[in-house]
């Protein structure tokens, strides 16, 4: 739910302030974050899931004032929240409030992925849309390992025996808890493990969880503290003493009133962060319509819409159901980001291609006619037309020029299919997307960044024209050319350093991943294969190693070598496009050329190029650091699960 990260912070901050001005407690409510996981699914429909959130935090939020572990459920369908919260058995009363009113602060991160779990040192939350209070074991188990020191072999004899201990002990009593110190052999130090289970497990389960844990948590050994984060258990080992005092009841009047002031405090700051949750929620849906509106001096929704329907660029609804026959399975053409893609056919025997929106944008009529405005005004051969849309009907939906031969990756990153893309038939593509790009940067009429230029957004026409297509991340830079600060949107690989790292979007946004482009079109593979295999060097840093060897032809497309075209001249022109590719992808914005610049060195092979420098992430520590950023900002793109971990020093081991 939140993209205002600067508001949140400063959320958090006032209610950890509030919260240790009224503490004075001897425990430790252990907020610090461990790991944050965000489902892969989207959530189903926002005007149904958020309140059920809202709902569902307010009721957690009375129940955890009297209990250390909470299950609810609210709404129904899809759209139903389960919600868990449990605080490990070491932490009092007080202390359990104080860490859940952190863990709530940071739950809504997740939004507009369906739901998520976070494990803070002290509890663990997760809210999903399905029932999942049985499972103990799943595909994002996990063990941190924290390397500040590493131990001898008594060390992790003691470890190992403390682990051992601990699932005994835990399945002896019904709270599924376990907190053990063992001394290390001829010294004065001592071993501390706890280790905790879900109250919503069977005992059977209970036991596989932790036994599971205990197998993968002691893999940290010889390192001095470890944490094994499961479904549906946790535990932990440390070489310091992390365990809370065990609760002593106290009857003195200053105990109770100190404890009163937690549960007032936590409960009003509970109360603060569920209207903060939902105006930011609010602002989150409204803020570039507001903006929009501002501009045009009209408040005016309902008109704006009236206006779009009564164009010329409206469609009926029942046209383009009829067009798509019914939305058959058989027409579909592929799935993006925001939207499902349908091949249609209208009455009058036009083909039309139809993205229908995951997101149903009347809700934001003004900011829909707005992007549909700005979106048909764009006109220019090398991008496809809009034709209208729909935003009567149930759903919202964009109308464009369909194009036969679908999208470039499909020819490009295919080994029969790229046979047919010689290499003047590729030139003509990378020209084709460059004056494309030139005339959306350029264009005085709506200046635009595309911000998502990759393959699978550049159309092929019947002669394989290149079309630039998807503005669904399209962003208006009329007004300030110089700095946008947006959402981070767009797709790993292709994204540049600044951009992915601050939010900065300029038109070098686009340069860096049209260069991207470039390598691809010369090598034929594509930057993002190591998602789906172990890491590999990208093919920037690739490209940038053969480049200062001179042996750029190493990773030309073995397809390119089956054409007519004389090998001298091809690997002369790849060679140069390589080298604009690499320019393109330089680290700092300022030394990457204009499109428009850009282009000229394309079109004029004669001219002498400046030497690039390095790209971003080529050595093993930046590509580390990329790495973790490509976990925090997944749910750009909506891949798998991600992990955020802010500990230090710390290594996670998926399993």
């Amino acid at each position: 739910m939140m993209k205002s990260i600067d508001t949140r912070s400063m959320l958090i901050i006032v209610l950890m302030v509030m919260l240790l001005l009224v503490s004075g407690s001897e425990g430790d409510a252990r907020v610090q974050i461990v790991n944050m996981y965000c489902d892969k699914g989207l959530e189903n429909n926002q005007t149904l899931f958020i309140p059920n959130f809202v709902r569902a935090m307010e009721i957690t939020s009375t129940q955890m004032r009297t209990s250390h572990n909470v299950t609810i459920t609210v709404g129904t369908g899809p759209n139903k929240n389960y919600a868990l919260t449990q605080c490990y058995g070491d932490l009092s009363s007080e202390d359990c409030l104080l860490c859940y009113a952190a863990i709530r602060t940071y739950i809504p991160g997740c939004y507009p992925q369906s739901g998520g779990r976070i494990y803070l040192d002290g509890c663990y939350m997760r809210l999903q849309n399905y029932s999942f209070f049985e499972e103990y074991k799943g595909p994002n188990d996990t063990i941190v390992c924290e390397n500040t020191t590493t131990k001898g072999i008594l060390f992790q004899e003691s470890t190992r025996e403390a682990v051992a201990n601990a699932v005994t002990d835990a399945l002896r009593y019904d709270n599924y808890f376990s907190r053990q110190e063992v001394a290390v052999a001829g010294t004065n130090k001592s071993v501390y493990v706890l280790a905790e289970c879900w109250k919503t497990l069977s005992p059977s389960s209970c036991r596989a969880c932790l036994v599971n844990a205990s197998e993968w948590i002691t893999k940290c050994l010889p390192w001095s503290e470890g944490r094994a984060l499961n479904t549906g258990c946790i535990m932990r080992y440390s070489d310091t003493n992390f365990l809370n005092p065990v609760p002593v009841q106290s009857s003195s009047r200053s105990s109770n009133h100190k404890g009163k002031i937690i549960t007032i405090t936590v409960s009003v700051v509970s109360s603060v962060v569920v209207l903060a949750v939902a105006l930011m929620i609010f602002l989150y849906i409204s803020k570039r319509r507001y903006i929009k509106q501002k501009r045009k001096g009209s408040f005016n929704a309902e008109k704006l819409a009236k206006i779009l329907t009564d164009s010329s660029l409206n469609f009926k609804y029942s046209t383009i159901e009829k067009a798509t026959g019914n939305w058959d399975e058989s027409n579909k053409l592929g799935q993006g980001g925001f939207g499902t893609v349908y091949k249609g056919v209208l009455s009058d025997g036009r083909e039309i291609a139809v993205k229908r929106l995951f997101v149903n944008n009347k809700f934001r009529a003004a900011d829909f006619y707005n992007e549909v405005n700005m979106i048909s005004g764009v006109e220019h051969k090398n991008l496809v037309r809009l034709l209208g849309c729909s935003c009567s009907g149930p759903e919202s939906i964009l109308v464009y020029e369909y194009l036969p031969n679908m999208s470039l990756n499909l020819f490009l990153f295919d080994e029969i299919k790229g046979r047919e893309l010689s290499w003047e038939k590729r030139y003509e593509i990378i020209i084709g997307v460059a004056e494309g790009l030139v005339y959306l940067h350029e264009n005085s009429k709506s200046r635009i960044i595309h911000r998502d230029i990759k393959a699978s957004n550049i159309l092929l026409d019947l002669r394989l024209r290149a079309k630039i297509a998807d503005f669904g991340l399209a962003r208006s830079f009329q007004d300030d050319k110089s700095h946008i600060s947006t959402a981070i949107a767009g797709t790993l690989g292709y994204m540049a350093p600044e951009y992915l790292a601050h939010g900065q979007l300029t038109e070098k946004v686009d340069v860096y991943s049209f260069g991207v482009l470039l390598l691809e079109m010369v090598s034929g593979t594509e930057n993002n294969r190591s998602k789906t295999i172990d890491y590999t060097d990208s093919l920037v840093s690739t490209a940038w190693k053969h480049f200062k060897r001179g042996t750029i032809e190493e990773i030309f497309d073995p397809n390119l070598m089956m054409h007519s075209y004389p090998n001298i001249l091809l690997k002369k022109d790849a060679i140069r496009v390589v080298h604009i590719g690499l320019l393109c992808v330089q680290e700092a914005p300022s030394l990457r050329p204009s499109m428009s610049t850009a282009l000229k060195m394309l079109a004029k092979d004669d001219e002498p190029l400046p030497a690039p420098s390095s790209p971003p992430f080529t050595d093993e520590k930046t590509m580390e650091l990329n790495n973790i950023t490509q976990k925090l900002l997944h749910y750009s793109e909506g891949d798998d699960a991600s992990s955020i971990a802010t500990v230090t020093h710390s290594e996670f081991f998926p399993r």
